[in-house]
């Protein structure tokens, strides 16, 4: 599996998500400041977006201040649903019934051993094959 996973800064909360990874054998494909030293939130958003909205990234990362901004400019792109998730249930939920394919982290407000148990969420969430939810997200397109 590749994610793309892109961030205006690094810090703890984003080495504990790439260790994470890392440790689970997923490929990762890297933007903003975990590529280079960009502080751009926007570029990085719309670039993990397109990673997952064209293929290339089975599913997303991104993380800035508040989770926010970037969460918004990853949500721009068509076919993506990203989620800002604060805790694990919520993370699971988010890809269980709304298929999320890109995971919003607060840099400020998620400790790496919370972010840790979030990314597990997600990754180990499968979406809802339930006909009603499907529909759901078919509307979105």
């Amino acid at each position: 599996m590749r994610i793309a996973i892109g961030a205006d800064d690094t810090g703890p909360l984003t080495e504990a998500l790439l260790d994470e990874l890392a440790r689970r054998g997923i490929e990762i494909e890297p933007h903003g400041a975990l590529l280079d030293d960009s502080r751009d939130w926007v570029s990085a958003g719309r670039a993990v977006g397109e990673a997952v909205a064209s293929g290339r990234a089975a599913l997303g990362i991104v993380c800035c201040w508040t989770g926010t901004g970037i969460s918004i400019a990853a949500n721009k792109v068509a076919g993506v649903r990203a989620a800002l998730c604060a805790d694990a249930p919520t993370a699971a939920g988010a890809r269980r019934w709304n298929d999320a394919n890109v995971l919003a982290l607060s840099l400020r407000a998620t400790s790496p051993a919370v972010g840790a148990e979030i990314l597990g969420a997600f990754l180990e969430t499968p979406p809802s094959d339930d006909a009603a939810d499907r529909a759901a997200i078919a509307s979105l397109e």
